[in-house]
């Protein structure tokens, strides 16, 4: 067989091998021994297939976890850019795994993807290279993902008949529990919007957007709950520029507390926020964590104005609060999280045991994009004893733990 080609299909599986957990799930598949195998399987050949096959290996883990990023530009007025993006997450993550390339030695290749591991390209997270074992017997810390590696790397320097003696590092790697999670003493509804991206900021529709939320909250007070939870952006304007629109989420919120999402316009800033209606009164939420290159541009300011303009319509200007905010609701904590946020590990610092996270998943519809988000949470709601209570629009809602 030609040595290119080995290569490429060794890159293939090795790839696969470690993506596979995200296409599992989004099927609704999971089976914890196949993960754990899976996952295995894949961090074994990266540290031994061949150099050239290392480079394939990250080209195609960055476009089986990442090819939906693109979707969002036709959003912006620049659907051209939608391939163009997808094959650049391609190369981000050939050059990620780039320093993999210059070593065959598995033990120094382990220390380098142990070291990518604290790594996040343009401020983008959501590579965490424990993630594979999140449905797994594994657990997802880093010192399991440190022993996982060194198990699979030691064999190359240990000689028989000793030579497969370091797999018993992988005992110390099973998951034997994460922090207790328990679900608020509230009853809390979560709602579901299936509202098209296209769709979502036409002026035509807002009236019956607008009638579609208020029903839903009604039918949450019939059906006697605490809390109702609204996707991100569920009212698409700024609410604090529509006091008729407040008048009424505060009367309604006599009866039940509303937690939604909508925009927020501060002395010439834009805010993507969360506002909570709760006994008459409301309280706002400004996002802490913007999306990379969606809400903002990571590079720096000589840049930003260009690429803004040029490629993102002028949309890419929101402004952040500057420490994450928690609602107190009826009398539970809450930390709110917007989208991107809610996988972000500067959001669940501090005491907490709750959080309302929001998202609207239409911009990257139809994709994988709601079941990775949905993993991600699951791997820090786990790693900090969290709960999360999840709406979006599109897919994506429930409980998370």
């Amino acid at each position: 067989m030609n040595r290119l080609l080995k290569d490429i299909l060794l890159a293939i599986v090795t790839a696969l091998s470690l993506s596979a957990f995200i296409y599992l799930a989004d099927f609704g598949i999971t089976n914890k021994l196949l993960n754990t195998i899976l996952a295995i399987g894949g961090f074994a050949l990266f540290l031994y297939i061949p150099k050239r096959a290392i480079l394939f290996t990250g080209f195609f883990i960055g476009l089986l976890w990442f090819y939906w990023i693109g979707y969002s530009f036709k959003y912006q007025g620049v659907a051209y850019m939608g391939p163009i993006i997808t094959v650049a997450f391609g190369f981000i993550y050939l050059l990620f795994f780039l320093p993999l390339y210059f070593t065959d030695n598995a033990i120094i290749r382990a220390l380098l993807l142990f070291g990518l591991s604290f790594v996040d390209p343009f401020g983008w997270n959501w590579m965490q290279l424990p993630l594979p074992f999140v449905d797994s017997y594994f657990g997802v810390y880093k010192y399991q993902f440190a022993l996982i590696l060194l198990a699979l790397s030691l064999p190359s320097i240990v000689k028989k008949p000793y030579k497969y003696l370091p797999l018993l590092l992988l005992i110390g790697a099973i998951n034997y529990g994460y922090p207790t999670q328990i679900k608020a003493p509230l009853k809390i509804k979560l709602i579901t919007t299936h509202i098209k991206q296209e769709e979502k900021w036409k002026q035509s529709n807002l009236y019956p957007t607008v009638l579609m939320t208020f029903k839903e909250i009604q039918k949450a007070i019939q059906e006697g709950y605490d809390v109702v939870v609204l996707p991100e952006s569920v009212f698409p304007l700024y609410m604090n520029e529509t006091p008729d629109l407040i008048k009424n989420l505060n009367k309604f919120s006599k009866k039940i507390t509303i937690v939604a999402g909508s925009l927020l316009r501060e002395d010439g800033k834009n805010y993507n926020v969360t506002y909570m209606f709760q006994n008459g009164s409301y309280k706002i939420a400004k996002k802490l964590v913007l999306v990379p290159f969606g809400e903002y541009i990571p590079l720096p300011k000589f840049a930003q104005k260009f690429i803004n303009d040029t490629f993102f319509s002028g949309a890419s200007d929101f402004v952040t609060a500057k420490h994450p905010t928690d609602f107190m609701i009826k009398g539970v904590k809450f930390r709110n999280a917007i989208c991107y946020e809610a996988t972000c590990p500067e959001l669940y610092q501090g005491d907490l045991k709750y959080m309302i996270a929001m998202s609207n998943n239409a911009w990257f519809a139809p994709s994988i994009e709601p079941t990775l988000q949905k993993l991600l949470m699951q791997y820090y709601a786990r790693k900090y004893g969290v709960t999360i209570y999840h709406s979006a629009n599109y897919k994506g809602s429930g409980v998370v733990q």
